[in-house]
């Protein structure tokens, strides 16, 4: 039997994103540079919960987009003989732009090495920033994230699910599935 443990619920999840929003805001001095893009698939769910939270507070519109990393991962024949290839919609220069990337967990690093060989082939950022909604240690590169909604510790065995209403159909919720 798997243990499941629930780290974050819905409140909690709210509040992170919140939180985040404001330091994303206290980092940039405002909105006027910067560009949210949510690595697909649950980034993007969380990138476009930040635009409101972001767009609530500063009362300014946030530019949002897409991101499909899939071509760019190194493992792409380990996870799929056919791999499913999805729209990356970024319909705006992030040339000298500050981007914020966000995903949902923070592992190895792997997935964020992918989405900034992406970027770097739709323009050039002046700067690019890391918002997770969790971050679960592990690294295998030389990755952190600047915005980090929950630290979480965890053994390499385990497994962290971000479950949000949006993409699974479920309530919000974050769990570590696994041993120790």
């Amino acid at each position: 039997m798997t243990a499941i443990a629930k780290i974050m619920d819905a409140e909690q999840i709210r509040r992170a994103v919140t939180r985040i929003a404001h330091e994303i805001l206290e980092r940039n001095k405002g909105v006027e540079n910067i560009r949210l893009i949510g690595i697909r698939t649950r980034g993007v769910v969380l990138a476009d919960r930040l635009k409101l939270a972001i767009e609530a507070i500063e009362q300014k519109p946030v530019t949002c987009g897409i991101l499909d990393i899939n071509l760019y991962r190194d493992d792409l024949t380990l996870i799929a003989h056919q791999p499913v290839i999805r729209e990356t919609r970024i319909d705006f220069d992030i040339t000298d732009k500050t981007v914020v990337l966000v995903d949902d967990v923070l592992f190895t690093g792997r997935t964020i090495r992918a989405a900034l060989d992406a970027l770097v082939d739709l323009g050039r950022p002046s700067c690019i920033q890391l918002a997770v909604l969790v971050d679960r240690g592990h690294r295998e590169l030389p990755i952190r994230a600047d915005f980090v909604g929950k630290n979480i510790p965890t053994a390499r065995t385990q497994s962290v699910r971000v479950k949000l209403s949006e993409s699974d159909g479920t309530g919000d919720e974050v769990v570590v599935e696994g041993g120790h």
